[in-house]
């Protein structure tokens, strides 16, 4: 470790928070209905390259560090009660986009949406197609999956509706670091499932894997990179693990004692994980994904799915306006989790005309995010355009922030000063630094909710 990166390491810890959108769930609070109408929300929103998300909250099972909106299995007819709902809202929702609105993306998370079979999966895709318009075999649609969902019956749905990227969650090929992320699996069944999806032909493959897991080393982490890259995937996302409430791992697991050690291990493990693919031919995207060269991008980038005119469906799903960000209820509690899913299946079609959860987007915040979704992928943000959408620089609205990232030798400044860029320090501060951009409004939000 050079003195550089020591004393970056000293100064701030850098596992703080997985930045995937801003403002977080937990900032929204409930809206008021009368100034929450779906159509009114819309009215004066582009809608010619709008992206489609359809948010599915089952899995077979719930991994130990999963802290997302989801349950464990669909009994009783829950999975089609689930898509039942989904019809209604997307009736909803389409009468308030209106007749001009168009789908440049789509994407199917959760959870795990292949947890739903191929006949479900294919009433899902025409929910897409005929519900919203939506056509999914000239657009990117990504799709997330786990290995024992990754049947051959579903990827040839998926295949044939025009999937052009898949998401299968690995996290480690090594058996006994699954074990103990509380992720049941087994190797073989993992290699199986990355047959089955190059068989079915769909054109990116994602592996996602998990470093920090307890007892991991460099060499067992170079063993799973390598065994990932044996499949020759299109896309890696390398995850840093993270202990959270109410997670299986936050129940059973006291990290406190022994963080400044492992957020060293981390910073290890993602060193070694980045320089790896790097000379194997990889590029760096943001912190956590990796494409290989020549490889297409579709979709799947960090921030692809924070973009204005996302239009989200399902109890999980997050929407975003110019002016507001929206969703349902939130929960990390498996009980109140599957409260709100049966409060979403129950729901009558005229219950969808409205937001329930939300955020009301100031001009600060805009910023806020605009800076955000743009300095932490690699390829940094162009000045002037940040210049273009709000009239000012960045160094005038975050003249602190900046300043204070520039010391701690975050920034790169051989870029020039027309490019905000990060150095590869501070790609791997990227959990540290974007926390610090959340606004004093945003974090007060934050800390007052209670996890439920």
């Amino acid at each position: 470790m050079t003195i550089t990166e020591a004393a970056a390491m000293s100064a701030v810890r850098p596992y703080q928070q997985y930045v995937y959108a801003y403002p977080h769930k937990t900032a929204y609070r409930p809206l008021r209905r009368e100034h929450a109408s779906l159509r009114e929300l819309w009215a004066d929103e582009p809608k010619s390259a709008l992206s489609l998300y359809f948010h599915i909250p089952f899995c077979e099972v719930r991994c130990g560090f999963c802290n997302l909106f989801t349950r464990i299995g669909a009994p009783d007819g829950l999975a089609g009660a689930y898509l039942d709902a989904l019809g209604r809202q997307a009736v909803a929702v389409r009468e308030a986009l209106g007749e001009g609105a168009r789908f440049a993306s789509a994407a199917f998370g959760g959870g795990t949406p292949t947890f739903l079979e191929a006949a479900e999966l294919e009433r899902l895709c025409d929910l897409a197609e005929r519900g919203l318009g939506a056509d999914l075999d000239a657009i990117p649609l990504s799709v997330e999956a786990s290995p024992a969902t990754a049947t051959a019956d579903r990827l040839a749905v998926l295949a044939a509706r025009g999937t052009t990227r898949l998401s299968l969650g690995v996290q480690s090929f090594v058996d006994a670091e699954a074990r103990t992320a509380v992720r049941p699996q087994r190797r073989s069944d993992v290699e199986a499932a990355l047959g089955r999806i190059r068989d079915a032909g769909i054109p990116v493959l994602n592996i996602d894997l998990i470093y920090g897991i307890e007892g991991q080393t460099e060499e067992s982490w170079a063993h799973s990179l390598d065994a990932a890259l044996a499949w020759q995937p299109e896309e890696l996302y390398l995850y840093p693990l993270y202990v959270r409430p109410l997670t299986g791992l936050g129940r059973h697991r006291d990290r406190v004692a022994g963080e400044a050690e492992w957020d060293a291990q981390r910073l290890r493990l993602y060193r070694h994980g980045r320089d790896h693919l790097l000379a194997r031919g990889y590029e760096q995207v943001s912190m956590r994904m990796f494409r290989r060269a020549g490889a297409p991008a579709t979709g799947g980038e960090d921030h692809a799915c924070q973009t204005d005119g996302m239009v989200g469906l399902g109890c999980g799903a997050r929407s975003y306006t110019s002016r507001l960000h929206y969703s349902f209820d939130y929960a990390v509690d498996m009980h109140r989790i599957r409260g709100i899913i049966d409060d979403y299946t129950a729901r009558p079609a005229d219950g969808f005309h409205h937001a329930d959860y939300g955020w009301e987007m100031t001009g600060d915040e805009a910023r806020r995010r605009h800076l955000l979704q743009s300095l932490l992928q690699a390829e940094g943000m162009p000045v002037a355009d940040y210049r273009t959408r709000f009239a000012t620089g960045p160094g005038d609205d975050f003249t602190a922030e900046l300043d204070r990232f520039r010391d701690r030798g975050w920034l790169d400044d051989s870029a020039g000063p027309e490019l905000l860029r990060l150095s590869p320090e501070g790609l791997a501060h990227s959990d540290a630094l974007g926390p610090e951009l959340f606004s004093a409004a945003v974090r007060e939000r934050m800390a007052a909710y209670e996890p439920k």
